[in-house]
Formats: structure tokens, sequence, C-alpha cells
């Protein structure tokens, strides 16, 4: 049979090439979960047909590996702009730098990045790009395989099943970056097996010497074959699926089990800090808002955990459910789980004095545009869509401005939540809560037994009998700053309740908690005066906080406990009378420090010191792994080079000796040091001629009896001895020839010393040789004494050898 020309692909090959393409999209089909429309189906089919033709023509034109690389790689940006980023490119279809750019980036920095999207993903632009490259690259290689790799092999099941890695690696791809909920996971998976297991089966080949009958039975065999794998497939993965299949909680996704970047707990409390609105920027202008209605907030943030010194957000470890996790986002947020909405607006903020990461929104975001000039800060942007808390993590600055759509929170009235429960939420748990808030809790409550009503009772309760004070110079009586399990005590505890937003919404929310009502602090702001239409300036007078408690089918309510201004009664309770005491020396009375005077504030532990300490914490796991790997580490190089440095300077000390015959003498104790250190066997008396033919023997037999060292052959073994001769010969010359031999003669004999060194240790072992490196040997007064020797009797015995 001729042979087909050059570039020519049979039949058989096509139909590898089909299949193997049809299981690429299947697994390409699995990253709908990801994305959410089907854009992505289009750009992960380009991607796998131009990894295809370009693996087509490395073949067709029998490219080296690096020119296809190459070539591969030119079409990947060529196409990929009108594939990946059409939006972006050109007519659709041109390549731009942004199309450039987001083609190289996606392929690097978008596999970390969509792990931590909220799903469907929306940015940043370049993550439509993973199907892309994902597609391309299995393409290619699969093409590769099939093309150049597998004609030059059998088709042996196990050789088939090597061009099955890539449409693998992609449906498992499309699982791990997907959600907790299977998409068509059964379909996908009949569709997968089935044709895997009939093409394998058919691509074996067929007997081509059989006869014709033969042939038609084979084929028959085939076909009954054929029809017992696709009806197993379909019984085994539609009766059995329910019990294979592991539920959504237990699924293994990545998303699911990658912390966010974003940990809240590295910035300050925002409620700690609410006086500083109240105190040093009542009167500055914050925030610039258009399109608010005369009821609405701007939402700062909202904190759920409580641990004896302050409401904060959450961090990673101990969110829950509830309190959602911070995500990377694009322009479209994640749906909030029990919003109840039927309004929405459209509003546009521009920054003035606020300054922060706490991005200020309004009910809950659905589109958010972040400006782009003069840098585009999208990759910092997280969102909780549990909590509508938005971050920025780069933080905003004076002259920062951006539009966002938002869906509000439908107001409910008491009657309509009277039978109502409120929603199993699970939230962080509280710590360290005073006594005396479920005491009171339970006092205000009275005989309501509804949820609504308990709570409308303590709303009540806090503002008919709490007074209004922000601590200024102004108000009639002080009120201390800080919403602590001191400063809750002392709320309820003293002759009047005197606090702020801050104390009081802290308060509620613990009493709350205390019924086992799953209660949040929000905080914010709520200007006045709001005219429907026109742009509304928010200063810090306007910083407000108050609760909020989910109810079943119904969303977050409100409450707001803080009391309105209202004249605060001097405490009229009499000083009691003094008794007149005998007269005492006192000890002499300690100035109390200024200190002392002031109240303190729990602001939060990341303050500015802590805070630089914890930026450079490590994870535990890192931390762990540091030990276990660290220490073993340091016990084996810090022996390793002290011992290394002691070699270095006998080594230096001996060659850097004072006479000729001395450096001489040093090669061959080095040599011999070596030797010892390799495990060599050195005879304790012999001249060196003796001592070298004993240690040639020795590097010989070892060399021979060493199954391991399979590439040390004989002709080393023979050198060695040469070099042993000749080093020893050499010292014996330069020691006892009665004159300072040449330095290009010590030098020559360091060389040799250096050589038998080298090949005595590739004759041992590889652990002899690391042994080697933690012995330590001197012969130090062989050199001595041959000095001494050569200054006493070289002229004696010139042109004798060592006796």
């Amino acid at each position: 049979m001729a042979p087909l020309p050059r570039g020519t692909v049979t039949a058989n090959t096509w139909r590898d090439l089909a299949v193997v393409t049809v299981l690429s999209l299947i697994g390409v089909w699995g990253f709908a979960p990801a994305f959410g429309d089907r854009g992505y189906l289009l750009t992960g089919i380009g991607g796998v047909l131009v990894g295809t033709a370009a693996g087509y023509l490395s073949h067709r034109f029998r490219l080296n590996a690096f020119v296809t690389a190459l070539g591969a790689i030119l079409v990947y940006f060529l196409l990929g702009s009108a594939l990946a980023m059409p939006g972006y490119a050109l007519f659709g279809v041109i390549p731009t730098l942004v199309t450039l750019r987001g083609l190289a980036l996606g392929a690097v920095f978008g596999w970390a990045d969509i792990v931590t999207l909220a799903a469907p993903v929306g940015a940043p632009d370049y993550i439509t790009v993973l199907p892309y490259v994902a597609g391309w690259l299995v393409g290619l290689v699969t093409a590769v395989l099939v093309l150049r790799w597998m004609p030059r092999h059998d088709r042996t099941p196990g050789k088939l099943s090597v061009l099955l890695i890539g449409p693998v690696v992609l449906y498992l791809l499309g699982v791990l970056i997907g959600t907790e909920t299977p998409f068509l996971a059964s379909l996908r998976a009949i569709a997968f097996a089935i044709i895997a297991l009939v093409w394998l089966g058919w691509r074996k080949g067929s007997a081509t010497n059989a006869s014709l009958q033969e042939r038609k039975g084979l084929n028959k065999n085939k076909l009954i074959g054929t029809a017992i794998i696709a009806v197993a497939a379909i019984l085994v993965t539609g009766l059995a699926g329910s019990a294979l299949v592991p539920t959504p909680e237990s699924r293994f996704v990545l998303r699911e089990k990658i912390v966010p970047p974003f940990d809240p707990q590295d910035y300050p409390s925002p409620l700690g800090g609410f006086r500083k609105y109240t105190k040093d920027l009542g009167e500055s202008e914050l925030l610039t808002v258009s399109g608010l209605k005369a009821s609405d907030k701007v939402r700062l943030a909202v904190m759920d955990t409580y641990d004896g010194r302050l409401w904060d957000v959450a961090g990673p470890e101990a969110q829950t459910g509830g309190s959602g996790s911070f995500s990377l986002v694009g322009e479209s947020m994640p749906n909030a789980p029990l919003l109840s909405s039927k309004s929405s607006r459209t509003i546009s903020i521009s920054v003035d004095s606020y300054s922060g990461v706490w991005l200020p929104v309004v009910g809950y975001p659905t589109r958010l545009t972040l400006p782009t000039e003069p840098e585009d800060q999208t990759q910092d942007l997280r969102y909780n869509a549990a909590t509508a808390t938005t971050v920025l993590t780069s933080g905003v600055k004076k002259g920062y401005s951006y539009t966002f759509d938002a869906d509000v929170q439908d107001a409910y009235s008491d009657d309509a939540l009277k039978n109502v429960p409120t929603a199993d939420v699970t939230l962080p748990a509280v710590d360290k809560v005073p006594d005396v808030v479920a005491a009171k809790a339970a006092e205000y409550v009275g005989t309501a037994t509804a949820p609504i009503g308990q709570l409308r009772e303590i709303e009540r309760q806090l503002k008919v009998n709490g007074f209004l004070s922000h601590g200024l110079a102004s108000d009639a009586v002080p009120s201390r700053a800080g919403h602590g399990a001191d400063r809750i005590e002392e709320l309820f505890t003293r002759n009047q309740m005197i606090g702020d937003e801050e104390q009081f919404a802290a308060a509620f929310a613990l009493m709350a908690r205390s019924l086992g009502y799953p209660a949040r602090v929000v905080m914010g702001f709520a200007p006045e005066n709001v005219e429907e239409g026109a742009p509304v300036t928010v200063t810090g007078e306007d910083v407000t906080a108050w609760v909020e408690v989910p109810f079943e089918g119904v969303g977050w309510i409100s409450f707001q406990p803080t009391p309105d201004e209202k004249e605060i009664p001097q405490d009229q309770n009499p000083k009691p009378k003094t008794e007149p005491q005998p007269q005492v020396r006192q000890p002499p009375r300690a100035e109390k420090q200024a200190e002392d005077l002031l109240t303190n504030v729990d602001i939060n532990d990341s303050d500015d010191d802590n805070k630089d300490d914890d930026a450079f914490a490590l994870p535990g796991w890192l931390v762990a792994i540091l030990w276990i790997v660290g220490i073993p580490l340091v016990l084996y190089l810090v022996p390793l080079f002290i011992i290394a440095a002691l070699k270095s300077r006998r080594r230096t000390r001996r060659r850097e000796a004072a006479t000729a015959d001395a450096r001489a003498a040093g090669a061959w104790d080095e040599t011999l040091d070596t030797y010892t250190e390799l495990g060599y066997t050195v005879p304790p008396v012999g001249t060196r001629g003796m001592l070298a033919k004993d240690l040639s023997a020795q590097v010989t037999a070892t060399a021979t009896l060493d199954q391991e060292r399979a590439d040390a052959p004989a002709s080393e073994s023979e050198s060695v001895s040469d070099l042993l001769k000749r080093l020893a010969s050499g010292a014996d010359e330069a020691v006892f020839a009665g004159v300072d031999a040449p330095d290009e003669r010590v030098d020559e004999l360091w060389q040799a010393s250096e050589n038998s060194s080298q090949v005595a240790a590739s004759a041992v072992g590889w652990w002899r040789r690391q042994l080697s490196k933690f012995r330590i040997s001197s012969r130090g007064s062989d050199t001595k004494q041959g000095t001494v020797r050569t200054a006493k009797t070289t002229r004696r015995s010139r042109g004798k050898g060592e006796k």
C-alpha cells in the first residue's frame, strides 16, 4: 500500500478528532452555572475550534513544537477578541489594546478571580476569556495528540484513553468553578459516558485479515455491545444517580471552599467610630446624593457579631449564612436573599469629605457602575448580598462619584406582621452580654407574644424612657461614647437612659438577640428635608444607626429605637448627708492623672498599631507548614553550613600554608580526609604510595559492587589510580626533595586531589555522599610532622622515597 501524502488525515483520524471535540464541548457546557447567560457557550465552542484548527495546521505543515506553540498563541490573540470580548473589539472583531490586555489577564488571573466571584459572574471584563482559553488549550493539545501522536502508536485502549484527558479536565473544571446546584448532571454524564465508551469500543479496530462473514459477525457483536453499554449507562446514571450524586451541601465547589480575599476584620468597626461624625464632622459635607426619596437611608455597613466590646462586621471565620460573605463582583450584583421589593431607585453619589473602604449605598444594589478614570477600581469592588454592604478595598476619596440601581425593601404595617414569625436566619453568636440586657428585654415585652409585638414594645420603651445626647459640649447631660458591655450596662442602670443612636441601636439588637430573634445593627445616614429628584447633601449630623430583624417571606424590617430629642430632667436624688468622722491623719493624696478623667472608648482591636501587626500575620495553615517543614530544614541546614565552613577553613589553611612543601602535603592530607568522610577506610600507617594503591582498590571495588551506580565505568576507577599515584609521588617529591616545589607543581597536585575526590564520591551511593557532608576529618598533624621532617632531614634524604 502506497504511503499517504504528507499532511493527509485519514477518515479514522477525522472521526477521532470529531469525538474528542464533541466531548470537549460537553465539558464546556458545564460552565453554565458560573456564567449564567449563553454567551459563555459560544466563547467556549470558539475556543475549542480555534485550538483544534491550530493543531491541524501544525500537522498539515509539519511544524515543530516551538513554532506550533507560537502560532497557536498568535491565533489565540487574533481571534479571541471577536469570540471572548466582542464588546471591546473594534467593530466587534478587530483586536484592540483592551481586548489584548483582557485575553492575557484572563488566561492568567481569571482562574483566581472566578472562585471568589458571586455566580453568575459578570466582571471583571476579562472573566469571559476563561471558557475561551480553556477550550483553546484543550482543543490544541487534543488535536496535536490525535493528528501527530496517535498515528505513530497502536490503537490500544490505553493509548486511546490518553485522548480523553483534555475533555475530562474540562468536564471537572465546570464542576469545580460551578455552584452547589448541579447543572444537568445526569444528562451530561450519560452523554459523555456513552460517547466515550462507544468510541473506545469501536475505535480499537477490526480484524483486517478476517473474511467477510467473520467481519459481519464482529460488527454484529459490536452493535450488541454498543446497545448494552448505552442501556447500562442510562440505567446507572438515571436510577442510581440520586444515590451517587452528592447533595448540594456536600458538593465540592471551589468558590465555597476558598475564603474571599477581603476580611472586614482588617478594618475598624464602622459603629465604633460613630462619634467621629457627630463631633468632628458634624457640619462637614460628606456626600451629595441624587435620586433619594423621603424615607430612604444611605447604608454604610451592617454589623452582626458582638464580642462584649463592640458590634462588628463578621469576618470569614465567623460568617454564617445570614451574615453572608464579601465577593468580587462587577456591574451586576447578586440577588439579595429574603428581599421583598416592589420599588427601585437609580442613585448617584458624589463623595466630598467622606473617606473609607465602606461604599455608601441605598437599599440593595442590583447594578453598580464605577468610574474608570482616572483609575479603574472595579477590581477592588466587593459586595455582600446578604447585608447589602459594599466595599471598595482601595477606598474612596474626595471627588469620587458612582451610580447604581437598587431595590428598596417594602414597608409593612404591624398588623400585616402580627402573625408572621421571624425568618430562620443564622447569625454569628453574641458574647459577653450583660445580664441586665435580658432582664430588661423580658420586662419591656410585657404581655406581648408575637415577634413584631415584642420587638415594637422594646422599641417603644427605649424611645419613651431614653434621652438623646451626642456627648457634645452643647448637650445638657454628657453621654459617654462606645457600646461595650460596660457602656450598655451603664445605659440601663443609671437613673436615666442617656445615649445616642450608637448605644440605643446596640442595646436594642442585644435585647432582641436575648429573646432569640436574629437582629443586626446597621449604620448609615438619614438626611433630612429630602426633595424627590433634587440632590441632597449629607453631613456628619445625619449619621444614624438602626436595627433590622428578618421576617418570614417579608424581608428585613427596620426598627428605630433612638428617642427623639427632649429635655433631660436633672437628677433629683438628694445627696446623702455627711456624718462627722474622727479626724485621722490621711496619706498624701495621689493626683489623678489626666488620662484617668477620660472615658475609654473601645473602637476596635485593629487600631493603628495592632492593625499593622495583623496586616503581616500569616494564616494558620501556612504557619503549620512552616513549622513542619522549617524545623527539619533548620536542623539539616545549620549543621551542614557549620561543617562546610570548617571544611572550607581547613582547606584554605592547607592550600595557603607558608611553604610549598606544606601546601603539597596539605593536598595529600585533604585527599585522605575527603576519602575518610566518604566512608573509605584509610590505613593508619603506610607510605603515600601504599595508601594510594589501597584507596584506588577500594574505589574500584565500590564502583563495581554498588548497584545504584550504573554510570560509574571502569575507566573512572582506573583514572583514580593514576590520580592517586601522581598525587602521592608529587607530595613525596615536594616534601623530601630539599628544594621548594614550583607553585605550578603544587597547583597540579591540588587539582589531582580534587579530581580524585570527585571520582571517589561518584563511586559511592547518594546516601554516603550525603553523610559525608556531616563528617569532618583532620590530618593536620601529618602535615605538621611532614613539615618538621622536611626542615631536619630533606637534604639527607634527597632522592629517596618515604620509608
